[in-house]
Formats: C-alpha cells, structure tokens, sequence
C-alpha cells in the first residue's frame, strides 16, 4: 500500500512482430490500453510509452517505422518515465517491453506480470482511491 498513486508504465509489445503494418500496431496497443482502468481502478497511474513517445520522432517528419523512429522511440518513452514506480509488463515479444522491466529491475523496482499483482491504493476512510 502506497500513500500516493504509484506511476505504472504499462509494457508490452507494440511495433515487434508488426513489420510496421498500422493495422498489427493498433492491435498491439490496444492491449496496454486495455490494461489501463485496472491500474487506474486500483489507485495507480497508468501510463504507455506508446502515447508519450510517438510525438517525438513525428514532430522530425519521422513515422512509427522510420530509422529516426528506432534512436528515440525508447528513451523518449524511458525519460520520463525515469520516476516510475514499477512496471506491468505483458506478455509478449517485445525488445522495448522487455527493456522497460530490465530499467525496473535495475532501478529495485517491482515489474508486475499481472493486474492483480499490483497493490491497491487505500485512502484514510479505508476505501480505494
């Protein structure tokens, strides 16, 4: 139990296994955004990558898939995300993800397989926050 909300990036896969096609990529966000109200339900603030660090390489004229894309995709998402407080990684292949829970790791931070690892924030009146 934490006395403040804990910042939960939520890793998973995303463009791994795409070969950049939009339709796979909005497929695989579509699970870390699913991911998102139990995380927000228990307390916490969830937060992807995916939504933080695309502007990045957009605002150079770069897509998704574009080489650019490949320097600052990550530690655009990573930096931050420096503050976090663990990390619910899902299942999947995934270079990024599988960074995002080694960073964790690396920090003592918890990396949370599943939902229902992550720990519930309580308010005073004893309810959820």
């Amino acid at each position: 139990m934490t006395d403040r909300p804990m910042l939960i990036p939520i890793a998973g896969p995303y463009r791994s296994g795409t070969g950049g096609a939009p339709a796979a990529m909005a497929a695989d966000l579509s699970r870390p955004e699913a991911a998102a109200w139990p995380v927000f339900d228990a307390g916490q603030v969830p937060v992807t990558g995916e939504r933080i660090a695309p502007p990045v390489p957009r605002s150079a004229g770069a897509g998704p898939t574009d080489p650019l894309a490949d320097q600052v995709l990550h530690p655009a998402a990573d930096r931050p995300l420096a503050h976090r407080d663990a990390v619910l990684r899902l299942p999947g292949d995934s270079a990024g993800a599988g960074q995002d829970a080694a960073t964790a790791r690396r920090r003592g931070l918890p990396v949370h397989h599943d939902v229902a690892q992550i720990p519930r924030r309580v308010t005073a009146a004893g309810g959820a926050a």
